[in-house]
């Protein structure tokens, strides 16, 4: 056995990295296809969605689902077809030859003919105590998915860019009051976002808790969140001033936490790759209206879900991103197979000779 696959664990015709609705997608349609897919379950088993207690927008669900029942379903309904799902973490992927060399952080190496990025996106959050017993419980980080559960309730969102402006906004939809907390005293959002935010605040929908910061969440998993400890000080950035007598602590009643200060996309392992991402790490796919959406830079690399859509971050979408990255990979892997056919045949046709 040569040097070069002398350490590799097994050879797969495709991987994918990732157990989120993208990921599970991608290795159900991949494994009807007989594409033999191998499947990494990294740090977050199962995506974002585990972190949802209820899930009532996922079609065919009229009563809801948990978002831990739904990923299992879909991960036993990847199996019943033959994708194989592993525990592990992705280190990084070579593409100067093919196959891909697929590392894990554990050392072990695999090969593969093709490679589905569905590792998702994590949630940035503040690492404040209560944070982690609670999220799911009241604290959440995807207002679409989860504001239509706090209906009448007093909110709070965290964050001060687009995305907590639109949130904030959207909550006026569920709750009694929306409160935004800030930890300076400008906002980091377009124009077009302030502005909304404003009109809500004109009207009484949305109060601003501007120079103030989360230090303490509240509740339990039984009655979710019910309050909240913040700090304010008239200068911004509360929590580095802890010594100055204008800094303010206090508690304050909410029923729901939103953060919305950005996410983080797992695509470390691609770093070393020629796969173009964004300035935020985010994958660029093909896109457009035709075959290949998914594909990136490097042909037999696709990508799917949060991975690459930092804006609709919804299952349903990573869903459809997902088999679409199942047919683009099963579309390459015919190709590669056909061509090395037909490049092998007049070698054959030259030996009988």
């Amino acid at each position: 056995m040569s040097d070069a696959t002398s350490d590799v664990v097994e050879h797969r015709r495709l991987i994918v990295a990732g157990t989120g609705i993208a990921g599970l997608t991608a290795a159900i349609y991949a494994a009807r296809s007989n594409n033999d897919p191998l499947v990494f379950e990294g740090d977050e088993p199962g995506g974002q969605l585990t972190l949802t207690t209820d899930v009532d927008n996922y079609p065919g669900f009229p009563e809801g689902i948990s978002g831990p029942e739904l990923v299992q379903n879909m991960k036993e309904q990847a199996r019943k077809f033959g994708a194989q799902v592993e525990n592990g973490v992705v280190e990084s992927v070579d593409d100067s030859e093919r196959p891909f060399r697929v590392t894990m952080t554990n050392g072990d190496v695999y090969t593969a003919d093709a490679v589905i990025a569905a590792s998702g996106a994590s949630a940035r959050t503040l690492g404040v105590p209560g944070e982690d017993e609670l999220m799911g419980y009241g604290l959440s980080t995807c207002a679409t998915c989860d504001g239509a559960f706090f209906r009448d309730e007093k909110i709070l969102v965290v964050g001060g860019g687009d995305a907590a402006c639109e949130e904030a906004v959207f909550l006026t939809k569920f709750a009694s009051t929306v409160y935004l907390a800030h930890r300076r005293e400008e906002f980091r959002a377009e124009d077009y976002w302030v502005d909304k935010l404003m009109d809500h605040v004109d009207d009484g929908e949305i109060e601003l808790m501007l120079n103030t910061e989360v230090t303490e969440l509240h509740g339990s998993k039984e009655e979710g969140v019910d309050r909240v400890t913040l700090v304010r000080n008239p200068e911004g950035h509360p929590t580095e001033r802890p010594d100055d007598p204008e800094t303010e602590e206090f508690d304050f009643d909410v029923g729901a936490v939103f953060y919305a200060i950005g996410h983080t996309p797992n695509t470390e392992y691609l770093e070393d790759t020629g796969v173009r991402m964004d300035d935020e790490g985010y994958i660029r796919t093909e896109g457009g209206d035709g075959a290949g959406q998914t594909a990136t830079d490097v042909d037999g690399i696709f990508g799917a879900g949060d991975v690459v859509d930092h804006y609709y971050q919804q299952a349903i979408t990573a869903g459809g991103m997902g088999c679409k990255a199942a047919i683009d990979a099963d579309t390459y892997l015919e190709d590669v197979e056909r061509e090395g056919v037909e490049a092998a045949e007049p070698a054959a046709a030259e030996s009988d000779d």
